[in-house]
Order: structure tokens, then C-alpha cells, then sequence
């Protein structure tokens, strides 16, 4: 049975795992190693998922019986101005998994949130260079909005929106 559910922060090992697993495959056919990215996905630690449920980031786990395959994280920063926003962090599916519709049920699962929260749009960030994950998101209904340069990741990123008004 496949089910969708918020997990908290005493799974943050099952989600740090998880996290690693499921990008392992982006940093080697993207180069990214430790010593020129270490802050990617594909490290992921437990004390980062903490962090990020002390910052106020709810976590969704989607289990087929009881065994987890993907997870992601829903965001929503202090809204100061006219745009209610939210962010879609850290989609992971574990590799063996993708390309069975995984990561769409849990983007439609943060979509659906971020209407009952009243938001006005989801925001993401993905590898520039990453043109089919973008191209996978664009199916989904985002759409660009922007690429920005940092000086301290090995690649430029792409942000990308979903429009929910």
C-alpha cells in the first residue's frame, strides 16, 4: 500500500538516507564532489534534515508497505511581500524507483498544501544544466523564472515556478 505521510524530526536518519541515496546519481553525471559541492543532496546528514525542522520545514515521506521510497520538504519562508510563496525542497526518489509517477504524487501533495495554505506560488531551484529535470518540472506546470550564479556551487541554478492562483 502507498501512502503519503508528514514525518518529523526522529526521522531524520531515514530521510538523510533517503536524501543521499536518491542523488547520488546527479553528483556523478554532474561532477559534484564533496570538495567543490559539499553542501549537495548527495552528502546529506542527519544534522541538516534537523536543521531544517528547526528552521520550520515539514517533511513528506511516500512509503509503498512501509518501506520508504522518496520524501520531500515543504517550506514556507517569512512572506513579507505581496507574493505568498512556498519552496518544494529536496524531492528524492530513490533511483530504482524514478520514472513511476513517485515524484509527481509528491509534488501534487505539496501543491495541494500550498492551496490549503492559501499560497500564491511553489518555487524550486534545479541545476541549470539539469534540462530534463527541468523539462520534468515543466510537465508538472512550472515554468522558468530565472537562473542565478553562486560563486560557491560548481553550477548555475535554475529557478523555477508554479503558478496556484
Amino acid at each position: 500500500m502507498v501512502k503519503i505521510e508528514e514525518v518529523f524530526i526522529e526521522s531524520s536518519d531515514v530521510i538523510a538516507c533517503l536524501i543521499r541515496e536518491a542523488n547520488a546519481t546527479v553528483a556523478v553525471e554532474f561532477g559534484i564532489n564533496q570538495t567543490n559541492c559539499p553542501k549537495h543532496p548527495s552528502f546529506c546528514e542527519n544534522s541538516w534534515v534537523e536543521a531544517d525542522f528547526q528552521r520550520g520545514e515539514r517533511y513528506f515521506l511516500l512509503t509503498e508497505n512501509d518501506q520508504p521510497l522518496a520524501c520531500v520538504a515543504y517550506e514556507i519562508p517569512n512572506n513579507n511581500g505581496a507574493t505568498r510563496k512556498a519552496y518544494l525542497n529536496r524531492l528524492s526518489v530513490l533511483p530504482e524507483e524514478q520514472n513511476k509517477g513517485i515524484g509527481s504524487q509528491l509534488v501534487e501533495h505539496v501543491i495541494t498544501l500550498a492551496q490549503s495554505d492559501y499560497l500564491d506560488i511553489i518555487s524550486i531551484g534545479v541545476i541549470a544544466q539539469h534540462t530534463w529535470l527541468q523539462q520534468w518540472y515543466e510537465r508538472l506546470g512550472f515554468v522558468k523564472s530565472g537562473i542565478r550564479h553562486f560563486d560557491h556551487l560548481p553550477f548555475d541554478v535554475t529557478y523555477m515556478t508554479y503558478n496556484l492562483s
